[in-house]
């Protein structure tokens, strides 16, 4: 007989914390990160708990080393913000108040769990990241460093999408499959950008043999579902027609 499904009470409140308090420690100092990490294990096992995934000592442990090294990598995310936003008034600033960054900082977060195999918790945090930002990265994309995604309203990233170094990504960018079929949860369904590539708002891109060469610019609300050779324009054209009344 299949055990009766309980959820603790309040519980996606108590995994909510949990990633605050994590994003927090991620862009410590490396002697504030210990302080909180110490201060952070027992909602940690105490969320895993609830998850009834037991999280043993030894992915704590190796869970708080791989985090201690997410500080360098977002900072690179961070200067990517500053460096191509020209709204952008300091490196500060990004990390306060730029939904991307915090939607990529959950992303790695959950990532790293994700790797560790801990069910449910890595999505989670991304679902969570989601409500608050409304970007939806799913933590087993695999992103490279200086990722930067601009409004962050609307964009989708899906499982096994592979994003290299230097991306950009506007508001309503989805990196999704061509088909949504249970068959298909153990097969590369979505795409793969590499590096250097900018892709404009409401560029759907769908496909998990679909490549985007390096250096392409994706322009706004084009839909792909081929590969495209490195150093490409890919635009849309519409025509708007203006008449007196």
């Amino acid at each position: 007989m299949e055990k009766p499904l309980y959820i603790p009470q309040r519980f996606k409140e108590q995994v909510e914390e949990l990633a605050k308090d994590l994003f927090y420690c991620a862009i410590e100092t490396p002697t504030n990160q210990e302080i909180h990490l110490e201060r952070i294990k027992d909602s940690f096992f105490k969320v895993s708990e609830g998850l009834e995934c037991g999280v043993c000592t030894t992915k704590w442990e190796t869970f708080k080393a791989q985090l201690k090294t997410l500080k360098p990598i977002l900072h690179l995310d961070a200067e990517a913000a500053f460096k191509n936003d020209p709204a952008a008034r300091s490196i500060r600033e990004v990390y306060l108040a730029y939904p991307g960054f915090y939607a990529i900082t959950m992303y790695r977060l959950s990532h790293v769990l994700w790797l560790l195999d801990i069910p449910i918790l890595p999505r989670m945090i991304s679902e969570y990241a989601h409500s608050a930002t409304g970007t939806d990265i799913h933590p087993g994309a695999d992103i490279g460093t200086s990722f930067f995604i601009d409004h962050a309203t609307g964009v989708v990233i899906g499982e096994t999408a592979v994003i290299h170094n230097n991306v950009i990504i506007y508001q309503g960018v989805t990196l999704g499959g061509i088909k949504v079929e249970k068959a298909l949860k153990n097969v590369k369904r979505h795409p793969t950008i590499m590096d250097n590539v900018i892709i404009y708002a409401n560029a759907t891109i769908l496909g998990g043999d679909v490549v985007i060469g390096k250096n392409s610019i994706i322009g706004a609300n084009v839909w792909i579902t081929k590969s495209i050779p490195e150093n490409s324009r890919v635009t849309y054209k519409s025509e708007i027609k203006i008449t007196n009344l």
